[in-house]
């Protein structure tokens, strides 16, 4: 029986995705035990103010297809809405401005924090499988800090990852905030070497934020699976 990550990358394979939407990346990430945000996939406002009120104000909105790499570009998501009036006009605005044949629409926890990082995986022709940590956000091109490994590799190796850092004093005490949860963050990072190890399929991924929030808590807000690989 096929396992539900084989599935998920079949299907889309077999529709002729280049990618997993943001929902199905991050069911992906999720089932090799990744920290990825509480959400729910809606076809309705009704359903979304639903949802909404299940997670908890306030909420981000964004449009999912597979098709949609770049939300922001594609005045794709509404951050921090407040209230079911607020969510049914961004609903609305955001499926009328996408213009696409939508997946659905994501509701999403928004995770309130200072501190982003990213983390990633790509196929070299050499090594196979390498997988990136790095200073996330809007920072990531500008700065430049990323440190990468081949996989697989242990949690020695994943802690190594996050030290080499050089912006790596985020991950400690900061501005009042409690140290970054490092497990997490090295859990995953071994968990995006195994998924390339596994799916030959999966070409690259792409985590970035994972945002770090006042108490530690390291959670990936956005995911982008990229197919074509192997």
């Amino acid at each position: 029986m096929m396992t539900e990550p084989t599935k998920l990358i079949k299907d889309a394979l077999d529709k002729g995705q280049r990618a997993l939407s943001e929902h199905g990346s991050k069911q992906l990430l999720q089932a090799y035990g990744i920290s990825v945000t509480r959400e729910t996939l809606v076809g309705n406002p009704d359903d979304a103010v639903a949802a909404a009120k299940a997670i908890g104000y306030p909420v981000a909105l964004k449009a999912c297809s597979a098709e949609l790499m770049h939300k922001t570009e594609a005045a794709g998501i509404v951050l921090g809405i407040r209230d079911a009036t607020e969510l049914r006009e961004a609903y609305q605005r955001v499926v009328t401005a996408v213009g696409l044949d939508l997946e659905g629409v994501l509701i999403q926890e928004m995770i309130a924090g200072q501190r982003e990082v990213v983390l990633g995986l790509s196929r070299d022709p050499q090594f196979g499988p390498c997988v990136m940590f790095g200073l996330g956000g809007i920072m990531t091109e500008i700065i430049n800090d990323t440190v990468f490994r081949v996989a697989p590799f242990d949690h020695i190796e994943a802690l190594d990852m996050l030290s080499e850092l050089r912006s790596r004093a985020i991950l400690d005490d900061f501005r009042g905030q409690a140290p970054a949860d490092r497990e997490t963050i090295c859990a995953a990072l071994m968990a995006l070497g195994q998924i390339g190890l596994d799916h030959g399929a999966v070409a690259e991924i792409d985590i970035n934020p994972m945002i770090i929030d006042a108490d530690g808590r390291a959670v990936a807000v956005d995911a982008l699976v990229v197919l074509g690989g192997e």
